[in-house]
C-alpha cells in the first residue's frame, strides 16, 4: 500500500542522530606485520583519528581494538588539509644492525602526528606516547604550530640504515626567522626530512636532517629500491598540484639529495605519485596528454607514456586532485605489473602490464576506490563505496597469473553499522547535460525514494542542488547518507560536477580557469533548468547548497541568477579580497588561477564576489560556520551575515564552537542537518517531521 503525502513530508528512518553518531570517518589501511591497521573518527570524542587494528575475527562490523588512546588525534595540519599522519614500523627499525634479528612477537613502532601540537610521537601499543620533533617557535602568521609533519616513509638506504621521512611544513623562517616575501606573504617552505627515532630531536632541531632542498610545496618522495636515487614531486605559487608540478630525480648522497634534474613537469602539466619499477626505471602520473596517464622514465630512455596510442584507456584519469599529501592512485606489484586506479565519473581498478601499456581492469562493484593497501600473497585492502554501499575497508586476493583476476570483497569494516533499510534509499542517475555554447555538464539526480510512499498527484518534488567543494574535485556515484536523507523524506537532490571537476579529462578541469563565479553557476543553473523543463522538479522550489568553494558558487547562485528559493551555505566563500589575505598558504594563490592574478584583476575580485552582490538577492539563506576553520575563516559568513541583515533578508547564522573546516561533532552535524531541513521546509512550503523550528533572523 502507498501512502500519498506531500514531497518533504514522508516520516523518514534517517535521523541526523544517525548521520552523526552511527557512521565512521575511515581512513586507509596498512600492512602491519600480519595485521590489518587503520584509522577511525569517533564523532562521540570530538571527531579524533584514531589509529585501531583488526581484531582478527574475520566477522563483518566486528569493532577493531583501539591503538592509539584518548586524547591523541593522528591528524596532520599540513596544507590544512594534512593527508597521511601515521605509520607503524618493526620493532627495532632504525636500531644500528639488523632489525629482523628482534622477535617477530615484539610489538610494533607506531609513528603519528599529534593534531593538537602538530609534533610526531612514537607509540608501542600499550604504553604512553613519547614526542620525536620539537615544539617550533611562536610564528603568529602560523595560527597554530610553526612546526609540521605529514607523510612518513620509511626507506632504506644503500648501505642498509633504516629510517623515517617526513614532509615537514616550516613557518619559523629557518636561521632568518619569521619573514614576509616580496609578495607580502608570510615565508612558509616545506622539504622532505628525516627524523630520529630515539628521540632526539624532540629537544634539539639539529638533529633533524634535511632530506632535499626547500620548496613552497613538495610531496611524494620516492626512494629507488638500491637507496641512491630519490624522486620527488614539488611546485611553487601560484601553481596548485593539479595545474603544475616538477619532477625531480637526484642521487641521494649521504642521506641528502645531491645536485639532480628535472625529469618531468612544467607549471602547466601536472605530475604526481612517482614509484620506482626498478634501480633504473621512474613510474609516475603526468596530465600532459590531457589526461593523467602513467609515464615512465629512466636516465638511459628519458620521459616516454606507458599506453599506446590508440589504448581504450587513453582518455581515462589514472589520478585525481591532490589534496591530501599521501594520496595513492597506483602501486607496483613487480618491475612489469602495476596495479591502477582510472576511470572517470567512476573509478575503476585493473593491472597495469608497463612493458605493453596494456590495462587488465579487474571485476569489482566499487565506484569509489579511496585507498589501496598491498600485502602478501596478494591480499589487498581497498577502501571504497558504490551506489548501493556506504564507504567501507574490504579486504581481497589478487592473482596475476594467468592473467589479473580479483576474488570478491569481503567487507572488513563499514562506515556504517547501522545501514538503513535499502527500501529508503536512492538510486542515482548519471546525466550529461547540454550546454548552449557546446560540451555538457555532468551531474547525479536522485529523485524522491522511500517504498510506500509517494508525492501527491500533480505534485512535482522540491530538488536541492548540492555543489561539491574543491573546487577541483568531484563526486562520484556512490550512496550517500546526506544524499538519502533528503531523498527518503520526499526531496529531490542533484550532485552537480560543474565546469572544473576532476573526472573528465584537463579540458573540462581548465573550463574554470580565469571563470570561477561564472562557469560553475551556468553549469549548476543548466542542470537545473534540465530538471524543470524535463517534469522532474518543481522550478519554483529549487534549493541549493554546498561548503567552502561549493558555498562560493552556492552565495553566487543566490545573488547571480533567479533560479533559487533558497540556500545553505556552509563556511562558504563570500568575498575575494580578504579570502586572499586571511586564507592559508596552500590555497593563499589558488584564486589566481581561479579568477585572475591580484591586484591586477582587482575587478574581478570585486564583480565576482557574492558580497558585491547582495543587493541582487532575494532568497533566504542559512549560514553554517566553524569558528576555528582557517580555510574560510567565520569572517567570510559573517560579512554575508551582515550584509543579508542590512537588507532585511530572512536568514540564520549558525557558528560551531571548536569545528574547523567540516564539521566533525555530534552535536554540531545533528544541529546542522536538523536546520538545513527546517529551513528547506519553511521556504519550500513543507513542514518536516520532528525537527526543531529554525528561527530565521528577518533583519
Amino acid at each position: 500500500m502507498t501512502t500519498t503525502l506531500p514531497f518533504g513530508t514522508w516520516p523518514s528512518p534517517i535521523t541526523a542522530e544517525q548521520m552523526a553518531s552511527g557512521g565512521t570517518r575511515l581512513g586507509g589501511a596498512q600492512l602491519v606485520g600480519d595485521e590489518i591497521w587503520w584509522t577511525e573518527g569517533i564523532a562521540t570524542e570530538g571527531g579524533r583519528i584514531a589509529i585501531v587494528r583488526s581484531t582478527g575475527s574475520g566477522a563483518e562490523g566486528a569493532a577493531p581494538e583501539v591503538v592509539l588512546p584518548a586524547p591523541y588525534n593522528a591528524r596532520s595540519r599540513v596544507h590544512e588539509y594534512g593527508g597521511s599522519a601515521w605509520t607503524a614500523v618493526p620493532a627495532g627499525f632504525g636500531d644500528h644492525g639488523d632489525a629482523d634479528d628482534h622477535d617477530s612477537h615484539e610489538p610494533p613502532l607506531v609513528l603519528f602526528v599529534d593534531f593538537a601540537s602538530q609534533r610526531v610521537h612514537s607509540l608501542v601499543p600499550g604504553h604512553e606516547p613519547h614526542p620525536l620533533t620539537p615544539v617550533g617557535p611562536e610564528v603568529p602568521s602560523a595560527h597554530g604550530p610553526s612546526l609540521r609533519w605529514a607523510c612518513p616513509t620509511p626507506v632504506t638506504l644503500e648501505d642498509g640504515t633504516r629510517e623515517v621521512w617526513w614532509i615537514c611544513e616550516d613557518h619559523t623562517g629557518g636561521a632568518d626567522g619569521p619573514r614576509t616575501d616580496a609578495d607580502g606573504a608570510p615565508h612558509v617552505e616545506r622539504y622532505i626530512a628525516a627524523v630520529p627515532l630515539d628521540g632526539s630531536a624532540a629537544e634539539d632541531p639539529a638533529a633533524i636532517r634535511r632530506v632535499t632542498p626547500a620548496s613552497r610545496f613538495v610531496a611524494a618522495p620516492a626512494l629507488s629500491p638500491d637507496g641512491t636515487r630519490l624522486a620527488w614531486i614539488s611546485w611553487e605559487h601560484p601553481q596548485m598540484p593539479w595545474d603544475g608540478t616538477l619532477l625531480h630525480v637526484a642521487p641521494l648522497i649521504d642521506g641528502q639529495a645531491g645536485t639532480g634534474e628535472i625529469v618531468a613537469g612544467a607549471t602547466d602539466v601536472s605530475v604526481l605519485q612517482p614509484a620506482w619499477l626498478d634501480e633504473d626505471t621512474l613510474l609516475y602520473l603526468a596530465d600532459d596528454s590531457g589526461w593523467w596517464t602513467p609515464q615512465r622514465w629512466s636516465a638511459e630512455d628519458g620521459a616516454r607514456p606507458v599506453l599506446p596510442g590508440g589504448s581504450p584507456h587513453a582518455e581515462r584519469e589514472f589520478a585525481g586532485s591532490l589534496w591530501m599529501l599521501g594520496t595513492i592512485w597506483m602501486h607496483v606489484l613487480d618491475a612489469d605489473r602495476v596495479l591502477v586506479q582510472h576511470g572517470r565519473d567512476a573509478d575503476a581498478l585493473g593491472v597495469l602490464t608497463v612493458s605493453t601499456g596494456v590495462v587488465t581492469d579487474l571485476d569489482q562493484p566499487l565506484t569509489l576506490i579511496s585507498s589501496i593497501a598491498v600485502g602478501e600473497g596478494g591480499l589487498l585492502v581497498i577502501g571504497g563505496a558504490s551506489p548501493t554501499a556506504f564507504p567501507a575497508l574490504h579486504t581481497a586476493r589478487l592473482t596475476l597469473d594467468p592473467a589479473p583476476a580479483l576474488s570478491p570483497l569481503h567487507v572488513l569494516r563499514s562506515s556504517r553499522q547501522d545501514a538503513p533499510d535499502p527500501a529508503a534509499l536512492p538510486a542515482g542517475e548519471s546525466i550529461e547535460v547540454p550546454l548552449a555554447g557546446g560540451g555538457v555538464v555532468h551531474a547525479i539526480v536522485y529523485r524522491p525514494r522511500q517504498e510506500g510512499f509517494a508525492g501527491q498527484d500533480g505534485e512535482l518534488p522540491p530538488f536541492i542542488a548540492r555543489v561539491h567543494g574543491g573546487p577541483t574535485s568531484h563526486v562520484p556515484p556512490v550512496l550517500s547518507l546526506p544524499v538519502a536523507y533528503y531523498t527518503s523524506r520526499g526531496l529531490g537532490v542533484v550532485e552537480v560536477n560543474y565546469g572544473g571537476s576532476t573526472g573528465h579529462g584537463r579540458a573540462y578541469r581548465d573550463r574554470l580557469k580565469g571563470q570561477w563565479g561564472v562557469v560553475d553557476v551556468q553549469d549548476t543553473v543548466a542542470v537545473m533548468e534540465h530538471l524543470v523543463s524535463a517534469g522532474i522538479a518543481d522550478g519554483a522550489r529549487l534549493a541549493i547548497e554546498g561548503g567552502s568553494a561549493g558555498g562560493w558558487t552556492t552565495l553566487a547562485c543566490l545573488t547571480r541568477t533567479d533560479t533559487f528559493a533558497a540556500g545553505v551555505s556552509s563556511f562558504g566563500v563570500a568575498e575575494l579580497e580578504s579570502f586572499r589575505s586571511d586564507t592559508h598558504d596552500f590555497e593563499s594563490r589558488y584564486i589566481d588561477g581561479l579568477v585572475g592574478p591580484y591586484p591586477e584583476r582587482r575587478d574581478l575580485y570585486v564583480e565576482r564576489a557574492p558580497l558585491s552582490h547582495v543587493d541582487e538577492l532575494e532568497c533566504p539563506v542559512l549560514l553554517l560556520q566553524g569558528d576555528e576553520d582557517r580555510i574560510v575563516p567565520p569572517s567570510q559568513s559573517e560579512m554575508f551575515r551582515d550584509a543579508l541583515a542590512a537588507k532585511g533578508i530572512p536568514h540564520a547564522y549558525l557558528l560551531f564552537e571548536g569545528e574547523q573546516h567540516g564539521f566533525r561533532q555530534s552535536a554540531t552535524i545533528i544541529r546542522a542537518t536538523e536546520a538545513a531541513l527546517s529551513f528547506y521546509g519553511q521556504v519550500l512550503g513543507f513542514t518536516p517531521l520532528d525537527v526543531p523550528v529554525l528561527d530565521l533572523d528577518r533583519g
